[in-house]
């Protein structure tokens, strides 16, 4: 097992590069199974989520091609022959679960297990499963499999997600276009990574009206061509970067191939620390302040404060000046990096879903564990601002969504290296 090893503190100075977005590509690699012809992804990070959703299309029948030097991914949907998505490989990822709403709605049955992924706290899929019913399709559950079927069409009809949710939206979308003869899906999720989605889908012949709002219906077609598509940037990594350059003193960074629209209100929190941001077409400039102001947050759905962003957020905090907090309302108990910090000497407390900072912490390096993927990110963050070493434990979190990471911050000044544990 890969642990980091990093020493600070570290200004960090430069260009970097952002890559595509995993959370966008997953979606994409599912509706390919939709079409009749070859599926094209342009933008597609090297990650290991990445990889084991390629295995899951392969498990099916899927031809995969993935050129990793060029970022791009070949999808052949033309043989797919066996409608089992097994539990040794959802139980990897919960985007896996993704598999439920492409086959169903491809070949009318589908027996995917229930899913898995980061340990933090429960993310039920009930949404997803009364949503399927609600369009027509019959969903039973056996020894821990879902097994989902519906005929030809189905009448679809209308279903409020409570919350929003973009896992459950976009199953809905996946087994809706080819099956469902008109499908409206209320509350919506509107993230990026779902409008995407929705705009590939159309390229290929779907009929979807409504993408960007909350409100999406879906007509039913009989068939989904081809092509080739490019996956969007990622708004997390560009987030995490922008946080790091905000929180390391002395920093200046130049973020290439961005889209700031993505980023909702964020950059104007931001600012709102004192941090210099420049927004100029694809690239994105963030200048570190001399004194960084506290800034509390509440995440909410998009285009709110993503709960993707917070963990790194409230470790920007331990350096700024004053006394803040920071609540989570999407995912209650996403705050398995809190004790990990305070190993670094961040005062943080936790009270339910809100975590109380007082700042400024002079951090001191130590050996900390990561939990989940941004709770893993964060550490980092907080040990490039540590005097002295830290130890970063179970690195493979990382690997799942943040591609290069070590190479992206060595490049700018960071002192990161990669050792087993």
């Amino acid at each position: 097992m890969d642990k980091f090893i990093v020493k600070g503190p570290t200004p960090l100075k430069g260009n970097i590069p952002i890559s595509g977005s995993k959370n966008a590509a997953l979606p994409l690699l599912a509706a390919a199974l939709l079409a009749d012809e070859p599926v094209v992804l342009e933008n597609v990070p090297r990650l290991q989520d990445i990889y084991t959703f390629n295995n899951v299309l392969r498990v099916v029948g899927a031809q995969v091609q993935f050129q990793d030097s060029e970022n791009r991914v070949i999808i052949d949907p033309s043989n797919v022959n066996y409608l089992e998505a097994p539990y040794d490989l959802v139980r990897k990822m919960r985007a896996s679960f993704y598999m439920l709403g492409a086959l169903v709605g491809k070949h009318g049955y589908a027996k995917v297990s229930m899913p898995g992924g980061c340990a933090w706290g429960p993310r039920p899929v009930d949404l997803h499963l009364k949503g399927l019913e609600a369009m027509g399709i019959s969903i039973s559950l056996d020894k821990g499999y879902v097994i989902a079927k519906a005929g030809t069409s189905v009448p679809g009809g209308r279903y409020r997600l409570e919350p929003s949710s973009v896992g459950a939206t976009i199953n809905l979308l996946l087994a809706a276009v080819l099956r469902a003869e008109s499908f409206t899906i209320e509350n919506a999720a509107k993230e990026p990574d779902v409008v995407q989605l929705c705009k590939v889908l159309n390229s290929m012949g779907a009929n979807i009206s409504g993408v960007g709002s909350d409100t999406l219906t879906i007509k039913q077609v009989r068939t989904l061509s081809g092509g080739s598509f490019r996956n969007d940037p990622d708004r997390i990594e560009v987030g995490t970067f922008m946080i790091a350059s905000a929180m390391l003193p002395g920093s200046s960074l130049r973020l290439i191939g961005c889209n700031a629209e993505h980023l909702g209100d964020f950059p104007n929190l931001l600012r709102q620390t004192g941090t210099k941001v420049d927004l100029d077409g694809e690239v994105i400039s963030v200048q570190a302040p001399e004194i960084l102001k506290p800034v509390s947050i509440t995440t909410d759905i998009y285009p709110g404060f993503p709960t993707d962003l917070q963990a790194q957020w409230a470790t920007m905090l331990t350096q700024a000046h004053g006394n803040s907090t920071v609540t989570d309302t999407v995912y209650f108990d996403r705050f398995s990096y809190v004790p990990e910090l305070s190993r670094l000497g961040a005062q943080m407390k936790l009270a339910k879903n809100t975590v109380h900072i007082q700042g400024p912490n002079l951090l001191e390096g130590a050996s900390v564990m990561s939990t989940d993927l941004r709770a893993s990110v964060s550490l980092v963050l907080a040990g490039m601002a540590a005097k002295n070493t830290s130890e970063i434990l179970r690195v493979y979190h990382l690997d799942r969504g943040y591609e290069s990471l070590e190479d992206k911050l060595n490049a700018v000044g960071a002192k990161l290296s990669r050792a087993q544990e």
